[in-house]
């Protein structure tokens, strides 16, 4: 911890020795620290400004992905990605602040340690016995009784530094010996209006100098106030930055803010209250300067947005261009191709096959040329035909008694003609009567002139 706090500690002391004054110095230890903590600020605004232009985007991808959150997070990381922003540059840095805040409290509520090297108890107690520290503490009200030690706890050891003057100030370093020579008076009145090793009180009038002290924590929370409002201001930029500004959680961080500074305030020493005031200060001058270099920022981030969103759009039309041209090509393909057969198809074996006379008379039902279908075949499943119906005559010969009379089987040649047989059972199925074989001869005459066509 000594080693984090001694630059700050060498810092505020090289002030104080060249102005002499404990609260100008703690002023130009604020400027230093504003000024080193300036690129930082600068960059953590410049995020801010990237994430409220990223707000549209990302209340698509809510909508979009709002129910499935790892998808949602992996593309808000993509965007990110996309868009070379990081969503923590712009809250980092404003807790630097606090985090300078810190080791200057522990500088103020124990200056004899950290400015003097007085950090033994009994060097506190050398010193609390030289200035009269017990009779003066009770009548301040500092402790409620005296004690034979001195208690370094609370704010002691900065009321027991306040005792140092220049009138005992070299008897307190001849009963220190060799350690006296680091040791100093610290002048903490504060341009004649405030004692800063003093906490300020409601009851102002009940302490001296107390309407001094009062002054400066509501002086804080009037400076803390206005800088909120700057800086809601000088945020807004853009439209999405000025809606967030309006909403009820910044309306109330804008009063909580002065309401903190002026507890704290009135919690801990005038000397922490002036660097909050100076810090203030400065910060309103930071947000003026910051607010016109990234106004400049802005204005070119968002031309690069639009021209990214315009040139996103071209995109999307031509797509839908190029689509509309690939879909209206392949229409005007099948429409060009529409009842034609692809080159290189081939019929099948069973279609090319021509039927044989008897297929085709076999197929006939009465007068209806092909009822049974045009590769309808009678031998397809039994060499014996069709299994007739009980009580009823099969209407072919069966396929192995088609033989010739020397006994031999009947050569292809022949099987194209109808067998006189196969004729006769169609003929005695189809027309028994002479009268129906006149009748149907002129269809038979019709079938054989479609075929010979065909």
């Amino acid at each position: 911890m000594d080693i984090i706090l001694t630059p700050f500690v060498w810092l505020l002391q090289l002030f104080y020795n060249l102005c002499g004054s404990y609260g100008i110095a703690l002023i130009l230890f604020a400027i230093v620290v504003k000024l080193l903590l300036f690129p930082f600020s600068l960059k953590g605004k410049r995020s801010m400004i990237q994430m409220n232009m990223l707000s549209d985007k990302m209340n698509k991808l809510q909508k979009q992905y709002g129910k499935d959150k790892e998808r949602y997070n992996l593309e808000v990381q993509k965007l990110y990605e996309k868009e070379k922003v990081n969503p923590m540059g712009g809250c980092l840095w404003s807790f630097l602040p606090l985090l300078i805040l810190l080791p200057l409290y522990a500088i103020i509520r124990q200056p004899l340690k950290y400015m003097m090297g007085i950090n033994t108890q009994e060097m506190l107690d050398v010193v609390a016995n030289t200035v009269n520290w017990s009779a003066v503490a009770v009548d301040m009200g500092w402790i409620k009784e005296a004690a034979d030690s001195f208690a370094n706890t609370a704010y002691n050891q900065l009321y027991l530094s306040s005792l140092i003057t220049p009138e005992n100030l070299s008897a307190v370093q001849s009963a220190l010996g060799e350690a006296g020579s680091r040791v100093f008076s610290i002048n903490f009145d504060f341009l004649g209006l405030a004692d800063l090793s003093q906490i300020p009180k409601l009851q102002f009038w009940t302490i001296a100098g107390g309407f001094g002290l009062f002054l400066l924590p509501v002086i804080s929370a009037v400076s803390g106030f206005l800088f909120s409002l700057l800086s809601m201001k000088t945020n807004s930029v853009n439209q999405k930055s000025a809606e967030a500004a309006n909403n009820a959680t910044t309306k109330s961080m804008l009063i909580m803010s002065p309401l903190m500074s002026l507890w704290i305030g009135f919690a801990m020493p005038a000397a922490l209250c002036v660097y909050w005031i100076a810090n203030n200060l400065l910060s309103m001058l930071q947000e003026l300067v910051c607010h016109r270099l990234l106004k400049k920022d802005y204005e070119k981030a968002a031309a690069m947005q639009a021209e990214r969103e315009r040139q996103e759009k071209e995109e999307e039309k031509e797509r839908k261009r190029l689509a509309a041209e690939e879909r209206a090509r392949r229409l005007e393909e099948e429409k060009k191709n529409k009842g034609k057969k692809k080159k290189g198809e081939k019929k099948p074996a069973d279609e090319d096959r021509k039927l044989s006379a008897a297929a085709k008379e076999a197929s006939r039902v009465g007068m209806r040329q092909y009822a049974r279908g045009r590769t309808y075949d009678p031998y397809r499943y039994s060499a014996d035909g069709p299994t007739p119906y009980p009580g009823e005559e099969p209407l072919f010969v069966p396929q192995d008694c088609q033989t010739l009379p020397d006994g031999g089987p009947v050569p292809p040649e022949a099987e194209e003609e109808a067998p006189p047989a196969l004729e006769q059972e169609v003929q005695s199925v189809s027309a028994p009567g002479s009268a129906g074989e006149e009748a149907e001869a002129p269809y038979a005459q019709e079938a054989e002139e479609s075929e010979e066509t065909e």
